[in-house]
């Protein structure tokens, strides 16, 4: 797949990072000279690199957008970046990602009109992240909840303590039987990424990720002992930036919302920017214990800290914890310290290039894939994908399929009823299949359910291979 990058900052190198170990033909495009030649000098990439403007036509041929089948802008200008793909658009490329800063663009009433523009798809890393704050929010005991078709499947990551007693220690074989409601479908450990088979056993300290229907979770919060976690309706935020701009606007209303922000002029915006007399705006350093106690932080059952400092926000998440906080949320830039901050037992981790990647990786499938995320803390990938008339997945149970290491489907939507996958299940055509896997195996799937090429009997053949 040919993939052009617009911009060298950090959301591109972290992109082309990603892609390019899946054997990408990647170009990045960067006025920056030190920029590109920091991506060449690591020896970490297999990319093509040239300093140029990003919206030059020149540059943009020479980099091959007329065979492009994905072109990305993420330059800082939002500007630059709705321009880049139009012309990308215009001379070529098959689709185009362009990173803007106004959420206004993002709504769901402008998407026709981008993609008239030429634009398939818009990325705004602030929304996102605040979508993934508020689902940390509504379920305290979980580190991270994803809702699949409205809520026909859900997927949970726990953090497993003495409390789950009950499953620690027990083969999966017998944990999720076939008739079981759940399914564990990726085990975070220390710094190793598993997709677990029927002898794997859970231990303390992990992360496990649960894939059941919306009326087992509480089975799910019996199981890991999380009963006693309280239900979050303050929230504490240090930090008023975009993120907690786009928090404020979509928090609920059983949640009231406390902005502590050390510039005064950023307060006096805030104040005009939130009018809602369940958020305050506090003007105060967040870093300063003293003042978080005198504004109530005792009285808070969730924390976030989403300054632009990734140090500040994982310490300030320690004392919030310290203070008596059982969630806590950190912003976390650095992909560097995101292993750390885990180790450290903050809680829900939140990095925007994580997010931007998991939008992207949608655009590079040929399958109907409908969603693509990146878990966070664990080194896995998640696609949603839908099971086509013919394909290969639909044609035996699962068990006889071959399915690669490291992969494992997650569970099933079919008209609209969640239903869990073991190894008996066939999919049927129509079916969405919710599929984790490792170390980009994810597009390895795809040809599990695209449309057939040749007869069945060449596809089987072929998945054996």
């Amino acid at each position: 797949m040919k993939i052009i990058i617009a911009g060298a900052g950090a959301v591109g190198v972290h992109l082309a990072q990603l892609l390019s170990r899946d054997e990408h033909d990647i170009v990045v495009i960067d006025e920056s000279q030190e920029k590109t030649e920091g991506l060449n000098d690591s020896g970490n990439y297999d990319l093509m690199t040239i300093n140029a403007s990003a919206s030059s036509i020149n540059s943009m041929r020479e980099a091959g957008v007329q065979h492009a089948d994905l072109f990305i802008a993420v330059t800082p200008d939002e500007a630059r970046n709705i321009t880049c793909c139009m012309l990308a658009h215009t001379l070529g490329a098959r689709k185009t990602v362009a990173r803007v800063d106004n959420a206004e663009y993002v709504q769901p009433q402008y998407q026709e009109m981008f993609k008239r523009m030429g634009i398939d798809s818009l990325i705004y890393p602030e929304v996102l992240a605040a979508n993934e704050i508020l689902e940390g929010l509504k379920h305290s005991w979980v580190r991270q909840y994803w809702e699949i078709h409205g809520g026909a499947l859900i997927m949970m990551g726990i953090k497993l303590r003495e409390s789950a007693h009950v499953i620690l220690g027990q083969p999966l074989r017998v944990l999720c039987p076939p008739d079981s409601p759940y399914h564990i479908v990726v085990i975070k450990r220390g710094e190793q990424t598993i997709i677990p088979g029927g002898n794997a056993e859970l231990q303390l300290g992990d992360i496990a990720y649960f894939v059941t229907t919306l009326k087992h979770t509480a089975l799910i919060r019996d199981l890991v002992g999380k009963m006693d976690y309280p239900d979050v309706k303050r929230v504490m935020v240090m930090g008023g930036g975009r993120i907690s701009v786009q928090l404020a606007h979509k928090k609920p209303d059983w949640l009231s919302m406390r902005i502590v922000e050390q510039s005064e002029e950023r307060c006096l915006q805030l104040n005009e920017l939130l009018e809602n007399d369940d958020i305050v705006v506090i003007h105060g350093d967040g870093r300063d214990t003293g003042t978080l106690v005198d504004e109530g932080i005792r009285k808070c059952e969730a924390f976030a800290a989403l300054t632009p400092g990734t140090e500040t926000n994982i310490l300030a998440c320690l004392a919030a914890k310290r203070l008596g906080v059982r969630k806590t949320v950190a912003l976390v830039e650095n992909m560097d310290y995101v292993d750390m901050a885990e180790k450290l037992d903050i809680g829900t981790i939140i990095n925007k290039k994580a997010i931007a990647a998991s939008h992207i990786y949608q655009m590079m499938l040929d399958a109907d894939v409908t969603t693509v995320k990146s878990l966070t803390i664990a080194n896995a990938d998640v696609a949603e994908f839908v099971a086509l008339e013919g394909s290969l997945i639909t044609q035996q149970p699962i068990r006889n399929l071959h399915i690669p290491e490291g992969v494992s489907l997650g569970g099933l939507i079919r008209d609209k009823v969640g239903i869990p996958i073991n190894g008996s299940t066939v999919i049927q055509p129509g079916d969405s299949v919710v599929v984790f896997a490792i170390d980009g195996l994810i597009k390895k799937m795809d040809k599990f359910f695209r449309k057939p090429e040749g007869n069945i009997l060449s596809q089987i053949i072929e998945s054996l291979k």
